[in-house]
């Protein structure tokens, strides 16, 4: 964050939030518009991330805009999708596994079955 007098800002207003005298929503808002009129911040690219960054930590998660809730819903969901897959590969080892017990357990009892009979 380069522009020193948001910052500034952002720590009063964070204390305000902390102290519940300012809603968390009208410091993201408050933020937002600074950014939109300084010219240190719109030169600033890092910024907008920073912003989001903040408001994440500041907003409860109802108050977070759904568009922004969903796209780090899919950031976070992305390396459980690869443990999932290894999951469902391990459940059809073990499915497999659990067929021969079965087969071999059946073939015991025909085998018992048989020498019933004689």
């Amino acid at each position: 964050m380069q522009c020193e007098r948001l910052l500034k800002m952002i720590k009063s207003w964070y204390l305000s939030v902390r102290q519940e005298t300012m809603a968390p929503a009208r410091m993201v808002s408050f933020m937002e518009q600074h950014a939109a009129t300084c010219e240190v911040c719109l030169r600033d690219p890092d910024l907008p991330d920073e912003i989001a960054k903040i408001t994440e930590l500041v907003l409860p998660e109802s108050k977070i805009p759904k568009a922004v809730r969903q796209s780090s819903l899919d950031d976070e969901m992305e390396p459980e999708d690869d443990s999932f897959v290894d999951s469902e590969e391990e459940d059809e080892n073990l499915d497999e596994d659990l067929e021969e017990e079965e087969d071999i357990e059946e073939d015991e009892f025909l085998e018992e079955d048989d020498s019933d009979e004689v």
